[in-house]
């Protein structure tokens, strides 16, 4: 069996590739001209590697028609919530085009295959007290551009399956957390302020925004392997959360992270982290995915810190 995984070079896709080959199935993914190969180093050798640009129609088209995949992982975008606000076209553009080539080639060379949309619980946006813990039939009120480039991917997977007879399938996670975590994303973030701090390589003082938001983490081991189950068990056309169902203030997480510290840092909100909309609380029902796979989270949100906060130390 033949997997693609765009984005395999990422922080999921990177966990996703080595799940896949425990799984006995060859490894196929993207990348970019220049994509940093850290996260894939310990299997450069066991899987291969496409040189694709996403957005080029002619370039995805070759490669699909060439490989044609058993499983698509399409987790390859722009995944930064405060980086679509400073280029939102490009995030639109990027998260849209390279999904539709995509789908377009499997239609195209019709093949018999599966393929999971990555998309987001920030496809959700703004949400009402009594609306959580959110299920997949809650209305869908992005507040960045990257959510909507995410409710666009699911919308066109839908379309694509209803119309084409795709085997789609697309599954909205929420914060998901673990090693080799970019800094952009709020947890990483603090986990390598802090093994700077601790080595001596900035002042003492740790840098945060909104500390009150609440959201809802899941190891990217437990995510991933959701993303496996989503293309075993899940129904085609159809969108499932994958959630731990618990919500905790992102404050809570960086305490956490403050005690298994060697330093003494102190805090300092720094109005430039603050997003210009951010939903309050973000906590998912995953109930409909775990009645159809039977998947559970099963990693500790300490033991994901904790491997998130050695990843950093060990950095150069």
């Amino acid at each position: 069996m033949k997997a693609l995984v765009t984005g395999i070079t990422g922080f999921a896709g990177s966990h996703l590739a080595e799940y896949l080959l425990r799984q006995n199935v060859e490894v196929y993914g993207t990348v970019r001209s220049g994509s940093r190969l850290d996260n894939i180093r310990g299997i450069r050798q066991d899987i291969r590697l496409a040189e694709c640009e996403l957005r080029d129609p002619v370039s995805v088209d070759r490669l699909v028609k060439a490989l044609r995949p058993d499983l698509i992982f399409h987790l390859g975008a722009q995944s930064s919530v405060p980086a679509s606000w400073s280029a939102p076209l490009e995030t639109i553009q990027n998260n849209i085009a390279g999904q539709i080539n995509l789908m377009e080639a499997v239609r195209r060379h019709g093949l018999d295959c599966k393929m999971q949309i990555a998309c987001s619980s920030e496809a959700y946006g703004a949400i009402w007290p009594h609306e959580a813990p959110i299920k997949e039939t809650n209305p869908l009120r992005p507040l960045s551009p990257y959510a909507v480039s995410k409710v666009t991917q699911e919308f066109l997977g839908g379309q694509y399956f209803r119309s084409c007879g795709l085997h789609i399938v697309a599954t909205r996670a929420f914060n998901h957390i673990g090693p080799r975590q970019s800094e952009k994303f709020v947890a990483s973030s603090f986990a390598r302020q802090i093994a700077r701090i601790e080595k001596g390589d900035m002042p003492p003082v740790l840098r945060v925004g909104n500390l009150d938001a609440k959201r809802d983490f899941t190891d990217v081991r437990d995510v991933v392997r959701a993303y496996w189950l989503a293309l075993e068990y899940g129904e085609p056309g159809e969108i499932y959360n994958i959630a731990s169902g618990t919500c905790r203030p992102i404050r809570e997480i960086l305490q956490l992270l403050l005690a298994s510290s060697r330093a003494v840092i102190q805090v300092e909100q720094d109005p430039g982290l603050l997003r210009p909309a951010d939903a309050e609380t973000l906590v998912g029902d995953s109930s409909k995915f775990y009645r159809r796979t039977g998947w559970k989270p099963e990693i500790p949100l300490t033991q994901s810190l904790k491997d998130l906060l050695d990843f950093w130390r060990a950095q150069p």
